[in-house]
């Protein structure tokens, strides 16, 4: 069994185009997760992510500014004191992009981080998927 998420830890999981904010609210190294907030590129405001590689797509451009700018969200939000820890699980690509895009105190509140795309599924699903992790 892997370590428990602590207690009012903000969860994560996010792909290229969305990301869904719940909290962790089991006790006792239960997992009961709220959602708390749902970001998509249009609820975002910083521009692109910089100039765009000639290899890169539009697309491959708009999901590394949207991982770009949801470092730059949950910086302002760890740094407003609205969590202490970060679980993050977003699909390979996405999360080595925030990770990129993370300053080193947003980096040192991540207590786990899963490579794994469960957007598109239930809360239910995504707290077996981390529980299994």
């Amino acid at each position: 069994m892997t370590e428990s998420i602590p207690q009012n830890a903000l969860v994560v999981v996010a792909d290229g185009g969305k990301a869904i904010l719940f909290r962790n609210e089991g006790q006792g190294g239960e997992l009961s997760l709220r959602e708390e907030q749902r970001l998509e590129p249009a609820t975002m405001t910083q521009g692109p992510s910089g100039s765009r590689p000639e290899e890169q797509s539009p697309k491959q451009t708009g999901e590394a500014t949207f991982a770009k700018n949801l470092a730059h969200v949950l910086e302002t939000m760890h740094n407003d004191g609205k969590f202490k820890q970060l679980v993050l699980v977003a699909d390979p690509q996405t999360l080595g992009q925030i990770r990129a895009a993370m300053h080193k105190s947003l980096a040192a509140a991540v207590v786990r981080s899963i490579s794994k795309d469960l957007t598109n599924n239930p809360v239910k699903e995504i707290e077996r998927s981390l529980r299994a992790a």
